[in-house]
């Protein structure tokens, strides 16, 4: 049973929070003006945490820190005992705290900003925010059960999420001119976006089938790594195809044009982006998938992850379809 007073309100504490609140918005590090910073940091962020938790499995440091949240049953950070494997673990466990940081100011510069100004840009955000510590806890799953396959599959398929929330921060942050497109363009927006996700989660599974697993004691999902590499290789060429069409018909329409659109510049960057996946994918396969292709592959699916959100939005985002 409470014994405050029902209806009772402690205005001296939301007074405090409010004069807090009030004081953290005029700070500079705070500043509208810091919100295109704090976009681009959060999806560069989230892009690198990809390559350095890529970078920790192929160098055999997946358990560098066996435990979590500890890195040790004593110490939360690497001891000496544990070696470079322990200082590579760590250090990305460290970059969480980076990511945690981007989050922070970013969601309260938004939050400074006023309810018109902010419209679209709290929801991500706030997402970006909480998906830092679902991240977290995610990899600590991944090291609790041996960096099971299956665990480290989903911790990039969170990340991959996350990317895609970051470049809609972006994206709504620093809004492009947009101009109306066809209906065949217009189309054309939701098979890449489809195919390119099934790529990606095709790309996961072909991962827990190959070498590499951050640990020699680790398992593997068990699928035939030569098949499911034909198979992650038709909707990635199903997906160059598919951009090729947008681009064509986004260069027919821009021909007349003085300058080129934003929805050309993203589409021929997913195609550029698309093109060396497709080779690195070739070239792994032939050379018995080294780690440095293996590293590269990460980097560009988490750049196409970006890519393919900035192609929906650029085209159907909020984009008019000329009749």
């Amino acid at each position: 049973m409470s014994l405050l007073p029902q209806g009772f309100v402690c205005k001296p504490t939301i007074r405090k929070a409010s004069s807090l609140f009030a004081r953290v918005k005029n700070w500079p590090i705070v500043s509208s003006a810091r919100i295109p910073l704090y976009g681009w940091a959060s999806l560069v962020s989230q892009i690198l945490i990809v390559v350095t938790g890529g970078i920790v499995r192929l160098t055999g440091s997946g358990l560098g820190c066996p435990t979590w949240p500890k890195c040790t049953e004593e110490s939360y950070v690497t001891v000496p005992e544990m070696g470079l494997h322990g200082v590579i673990e760590f250090a990305n466990r460290l970059l969480t705290f980076v990511l945690a940081l981007i989050a922070l100011l970013t969601f309260l510069t938004v939050l400074a900003l006023g309810k018109k100004l902010r419209k679209g840009l709290l929801l991500p955000a706030l997402i970006l925010g909480l998906g830092i510590p679902a991240q977290a806890v995610l990899g600590g799953f991944t090291v609790l059960t041996q960096l099971n396959p299956w665990f480290v599959g989903a911790h990039f398929v969170l990340s991959g999420i996350m990317i895609a929330v970051a470049s809609l921060l972006v994206f709504r942050a620093m809004p492009p001119k947009h101009v109306a497109v066809s209906r065949m363009i217009w189309l054309s927006a939701n098979p890449i976006a489809f195919v390119g996700a099934i790529t990606i989660l095709v790309g996961v599974l072909v991962t827990g089938a190959g070498p590499h697993s951050g640990d020699a004691e680790s398992i593997r999902n068990g699928l035939d790594l030569e098949l499911w590499q034909h198979l992650h290789s038709y909707p990635g060429y199903l997906l160059l195809v598919l951009v090729l069409i947008q681009l064509g018909l986004l260069s027919k329409r821009d021909r007349s044009g003085t300058e080129r659109s934003y929805q050309l510049r993203v589409s021929a960057w997913l195609l550029v982006v698309t093109i060396a996946q497709a080779i690195i994918g070739v070239a792994q396969a032939r050379l018995g998938v080294p780690a440095v292709l293996v590293a590269l592959h990460m980097l560009g699916a988490s750049v196409i992850c970006s890519l393919l959100t900035f192609q929906w939005l650029a085209i159907r985002g909020k984009t008019s379809r000329a009749n």
